[in-house]
């Protein structure tokens, strides 16, 4: 639909640090570190994609039919690459977005009232970028106007969307994760925010 904001789920990596787990297919409550990430998403997008590559096949079989696949066949060339290819599979559809909300499957405390936020700060002026401050830097979760699409679309293996948040950090706005930016990228990782997830349950 025009104007809306599709977001767009990165999970093409092979999760080479998780010996020999797949990552987003790891457990989370009562479902997966995937479907997690597209239950967030959802409220704030009516459109969500997700762009798949290592063990695309086993993945593929473990997610919501409504959630829109893409294939990146270079998923092994880098992050560039699969938000390039995902940014091209939006901009080939009918609709005309008024932007485009990048996250990653691996941050789970990411949440919905988190990207709820990032999505009002985008609305509050004429911003380009509206990014999460990691200390010096910006980064993911972040939503890009639509008029960036053509920059995102031209990423490759030697750069990923930080260097399109820098360029444009003059037109753009941050809000603070309050330690919801943490991800997972080894075994250890996982069973510290697991178990730190179970506790918060338990406490409600």
């Amino acid at each position: 639909m025009s104007g809306e904001i599709p977001t767009l789920i990165l999970a093409a990596g092979a999760s080479t640090r998780m010996k020999g787990a797949i990552k987003q297919l790891l457990p989370w409550g009562d479902t997966n570190l995937l479907e997690h990430a597209i239950a967030q998403a959802r409220p704030i997008s009516e459109e969500v994609y997700v762009v798949l590559g290592a063990n695309a096949d086993t993945i593929i079989e473990s997610i919501s039919k409504e959630v829109k696949t893409i294939l990146n066949p270079n998923w092994k060339s880098g992050m560039g690459t699969t938000i390039a290819t995902g940014v091209r599979a939006i901009m080939d559809t009918k609709s005309s977005p008024r932007g485009v909300l990048l996250m990653l499957a691996d941050q789970p405390l990411m949440d919905t009232a988190y990207l709820q936020g990032l999505k009002n700060a985008f609305a509050q002026g004429d911003h380009k970028v509206a990014a999460t401050h990691y200390g010096n830097s910006w980064g993911v979760p972040a939503l890009f106007h639509s008029s960036l699409f053509p920059e995102l679309a031209g990423l490759n293996e030697e750069f990923g969307a930080r260097a399109i948040i820098k360029k444009y950090k003059y037109a753009g706005i941050s809000i603070l994760p309050m330690g919801k930016e943490r991800d997972i990228d080894t075994v250890e990782n996982y069973n510290q925010l697991s178990e730190l997830h179970n506790i918060n349950n338990e406490k409600l």
